[in-house]
């Protein structure tokens, strides 16, 4: 009965919101140094976000430097000008707001929210380090430490290592921009010089290589002066064509076996090739994913987890543990992971994966799955944009990577769209063996004593 009641209240609500248009306002512009700026104005709360999306992330850096995009994701708060070292967080802070900064595939950015009358200092504070960043030496061997410790402390000494996206995405793919360490090979990071990462800064963290995003309760024509105050005059810089990040097709599925000296229990980590994001294909590929791994209540979990008990937890999706589904430029891996009981082997998982699949291959979703996917999707796009933030990042993602931020609008209705009969056919294009790749990651042997 319980279940019953939640699928009507699911089914309620996805009645509610089917029509239910999302109208985010949005001024875009471009200034004459080639930065865009995206504005929406959000009067529920008095707060203002501003964030900065600049076009270098993981999959993007140039060979021999791997790890440069971190890097500067922790140099940014080194200082500049006219911020000493540090006191960009300090300023923010002592003015009631917080921020943050994070490297992704094709993009690192850097935010903060404050009350909304602190639009302008944070203006000030962005521009002030794309202009004036201090890439001192000094700088650079101290966050050289803290990145090569916290790659020790989250991937080295760490069960498992990240494995389901870092050895995931290099095992899957074939062109090295999708097939390198995104974290960064210490030896590459530990051997950075100060001119390359002078050359890296000038040609990456140039205006005509970043979005400025501004949401919150702010009056457009008042913020856009703000901007043409305090970016206007940074120079812009030659930006290196973007590297061919496309993947040949998989045409034959990859087993890797690996073992793991700080791991107790087995895990297992698959992926499989899915469409682009501009095809028909892709936003059927995302509801596919919800009905297959989007809560407990989907295909993979109450196979694995609830009936034959075989693994322990799942998780997965599309970004996984890097983003959602629309703040990423390049190819792109459903991925799945699973810590599963000993006794038990990972073919027994693909086996019943298999299973699965064939069967919403051969015979579709139910009309209730496609429902309770729909109604999943919407409710985590409405979370995005009830924060600044969230919001922000959509635009800012639009805006970079298809220099279009009011796609924001033109989402849910291309989902609400889909039919059953689409996902089935992306099950049946996608979801083939040949078209994955799964580590099996066990304990090592321990040693006798």
């Amino acid at each position: 009965m319980k279940n019953v009641r939640l699928w009507l209240a699911v089914s309620l609500l996805a009645a509610a919101h089917a029509h239910a248009a999302v109208n985010v306002p949005v001024v875009y512009d471009k200034l004459p140094n080639g930065l865009k700026v995206v504005i929406s104005e959000a009067h529920a709360a008095p707060t203002v976000t501003v964030a900065v999306y600049y076009g270098i992330g993981f999959r993007v850096e140039p060979k021999g430097q791997t790890g440069f995009a971190h890097l500067f994701e922790h140099m940014m708060f080194q200082g500049s000008e006219h911020v000493k070292k540090f006191e960009h967080a300090k300023i923010v802070e002592a003015n009631g707001g917080n921020l943050n900064g994070s490297t992704r595939l094709d993009y690192t950015n850097y935010y903060e929210t404050l009350p909304a009358e602190g639009l302008e200092t944070a203006l000030w504070l962005e521009s002030d380090r794309m202009r004036s960043l201090d890439v001192s030496a000094e700088n650079l061997k101290n966050q050289q430490n803290v990145v090569s410790e916290e790659v020790r402390a989250n991937v080295l000494n760490q069960p498992y290592g990240l494995f389901e996206w870092l050895d995931l995405w290099q095992n899957a793919n074939q062109n090295w921009f999708n097939a390198h360490n995104f974290y960064g090979d210490l030896h590459d990071i530990e051997a950075a010089k100060i001119d390359d990462v002078r050359t890296f800064f000038k040609t990456y963290y140039a205006p005509n290589n970043a979005v400025l995003t501004i949401v919150g309760d702010v009056d457009p024509a008042a913020a856009r002066k703000l901007v043409d105050k305090y970016f206007a005059s940074i120079p812009q810089q030659p930006i290196p064509k973007r590297p061919d990040v496309s993947e040949p097709a998989q045409t034959k599925e990859k087993k890797v076996d690996q073992t793991d000296k700080l791991a107790n229990l087995p895990a297992l980590a698959f992926g499989y090739h899915l469409p682009d994001q501009q095809s028909p294909d892709y936003a059927p590929a995302v509801l596919l994913d919800f009905i297959l791994q989007g809560d407990d209540s989907s295909r993979f979990y109450q196979r694995l987890v609830k009936e034959k008990q075989t693994s322990i937890d799942w998780g997965g999706g599309i970004n996984y543990e890097l983003g959602n589904e629309f703040d990423y430029d390049g190819p792109m891996l459903m991925v799945s992971r699973t810590t599963y009981k000993p006794g038990h082997t990972a073919g027994e998982i693909l086996h019943e994966v298999d299973a699965i699949v064939a069967d919403l291959q051969q015979h579709g979703p139910t009309a209730r799955e496609v429902a309770d996917a729909k109604v999943r999707f919407r409710s985590n796009f409405y979370d995005s944009l009830e924060t600044t933030g969230g919001k922000a990042n959509l635009l800012a993602s639009f805006a970079l990577f298809r220099d279009d931020p009011s796609q924001i609008n033109k989402v849910l209705p291309l989902f609400d769209a889909v039919t059953a009969a689409q996902i089935q056919s992306a099950a049946q294009k996608y979801l083939a063996p040949s078209n994955r790749t799964s580590i099996d990651r066990v304990p090592a042997a321990k040693e006798a004593k």
